[in-house]
């Protein structure tokens, strides 16, 4: 059995492993994390696997029917996303009509829309629901065998023209089980392909667990693709990947562990902490994190390696905070922020313009908030909705949305196409406040010096702040806003 997973070609630096897939104006270029680990997966059972990404290596579809031609798999796996789910259904009927593989469709959208994704084009034999690493490595096995599809947990499959959903898949408990990522990368991938603006290049992308339990009204992962528990793999197992990357990966500057929210269980951090310190990796790490980690937590991640936290503040008024369930305060975030500083832990923070309940008011008020933490770097995205999410009920039940066509989720040049528009904010005005958040943030006097000062002191960040602003600083003097579109992205 032969097996393509597939990241397929759309527009070029496509980031589709984002939570908001776009082309970010920061240059940033996501892994296919997901793919990967369920790369890891199938070739753990001996299967025959090829991974190929076809954004991170500049790959049309021309190139993909000759890949397809010559490997000749059993079984294709398409990766998709809410904006380009269109073009990779396209892809996908493509491929099928030049091979007799089996189709299936991957990723968020399908989990949160699966019968209105078969119905797109009927050469898709399948859409897997949710985390998918079992699913796809019992469909393998179903399709070797020759067994009924029934069997399968967590697809839903064309049958005779018929749509049918089997039964859901229960979330993966023991992640111990799972192969490290990195080593699927290190055979498929060329890592000085990927960027994160926020982190130091090259970069390498891990999770050390799955699931949130907060629910976030705009958060698509963990509402229809890995669900509300945090499970997480053992301190060891997570050590040991960090130890592996270190020695077969020396060009590697940092690694990002991409949990949802990596400080929701500070013990946990803490021993992951002790551990890298006793073992004397010297590595540098970064992960995502609410912000109301305390301050002893944070010196022990800063003493083992943690260089900075990707943190969602989303806005500066406690109301907005609250509708959006958010559960956290003002208070408490103020105090995260000077714990972190006092830590030497840098903040990319994160800021949301357009939810439920923001006015132009309050959008303002964001916007001076974000200045008054002044995290390291920070993004001001106006807010976009995806099936499955309380956000995108919202919007579609008061007739929020401006459009229901998927395709014009993005601008003609890949940058978020703002699609929710009220009374009072519309689209346009929360583009136009976005272009306004940023020149405000990044181009404050003391805001400059502070980083000619960072790359003086600390030339180990001058790559990634040149790297970033190269692309970004365009949009930042031109705005997001063209004659016919309105869009915005980092």
């Amino acid at each position: 059995m032969k097996i393509l997973m597939l990241n397929p070609p759309f527009l070029p630096n496509y980031s589709r492993g984002s939570r908001s897939p776009c082309v970010p104006k920061g240059g940033t270029l996501y892994y296919p994390i997901w793919l990967s680990y369920a790369t890891g997966v199938l070739e753990n059972e001996g299967f025959k696997v090829k991974l190929i990404d076809a954004p991170a290596r500049g790959l049309d579809e021309e190139d993909i029917k000759k890949i397809v031609k010559q490997f000749n798999p059993n079984l294709i796996v398409i990766d998709t996303s809410t904006p380009s789910i269109y073009n990779d259904v396209k892809v996908g009927k493509t491929i099928k009509e030049i091979t007799d593989s089996f189709v299936i469709l991957v990723g968020m959208h399908p989990s949160a829309l699966p019968e209105q994704t078969l119905k797109i084009s009927e050469k898709i034999d399948a859409v897997a629901r949710h985390e998918y690493d079992y699913t796809i490595r019992d469909l393998a096995s179903t399709l070797e065998s020759e067994k009924k599809l029934e069997t399968v947990k967590g697809i839903t499959f064309r049958n005779n023209g018929e749509i049918i959903p089997n039964q859901d898949r229960p979330f993966i408990e023991n992640l111990d089980e799972i192969p490290f990522v990195s080593e699927v990368y290190k055979k498929h991938l060329r890592i000085e392909d990927y960027f994160y603006s926020a982190n130091l290049h090259p970069v390498i992308t891990i999770l050390s667990g799955r699931g949130c339990v907060y629910r976030c009204a705009f958060c698509v992962w963990p509402e229809v693709f890995s669900g509300h528990k945090y499970r997480f793999r053992s301190v060891k197992n997570v050590v040991d990947e960090l130890e592996y990357i270190k020695n077969e990966f020396p060009q590697v500057k940092e690694i990002f562990l991409e949990d949802d929210t990596l400080t929701v269980n500070l013990k946990r951090c803490r021993e992951l902490s002790d551990l890298i310190v006793k073992r004397k990796l010297d590595i540098t790490f970064s992960c995502n994190s609410r912000a109301e980690a305390d301050f002893i937590t944070l010196k022990k991640l800063k003493e083992a390696g943690c260089r900075l936290f990707c943190v969602g503040f989303e806005s500066g008024v406690q109301r907005i905070l609250d509708n959006i369930h958010k559960r956290i305060t003002i208070k408490k975030i103020k105090q995260f922020m000077k714990d972190a500083k006092k830590a030497g832990i840098l903040v990319h923070g994160c800021f949301i313009l357009g939810m439920p309940g923001d006015t132009k008011e309050t959008v303002m008020k964001t916007i001076e908030f974000a200045k008054e933490l002044n995290p390291d770097t920070a993004q001001f995205f106006p807010l976009m909705v995806y099936p499955g999410t309380e956000a995108y009920e919202w919007a579609k039940k008061n007739g929020y949305l401006v459009t229901e066509d998927f395709s014009k989720w993005l601008t003609a040049e890949g940058q978020h196409n703002t699609l929710v528009s009220r009374p009072g904010l519309s689209n346009r005005e929360l583009v136009e406040l976005c272009d306004q958040a940023r020149r405000e943030f990044f181009l404050r006097p003391d805001y400059i010096f502070y980083k000619i000062r960072q790359m003086i002191t600390k030339p180990k960040e001058s790559k990634r702040t040149f790297k970033s602003a190269k692309t970004f600083f365009k949009f930042l003097f031109r705005g997001s806003l063209s004659e016919h579109e309105c869009g915005t992205c980092q």
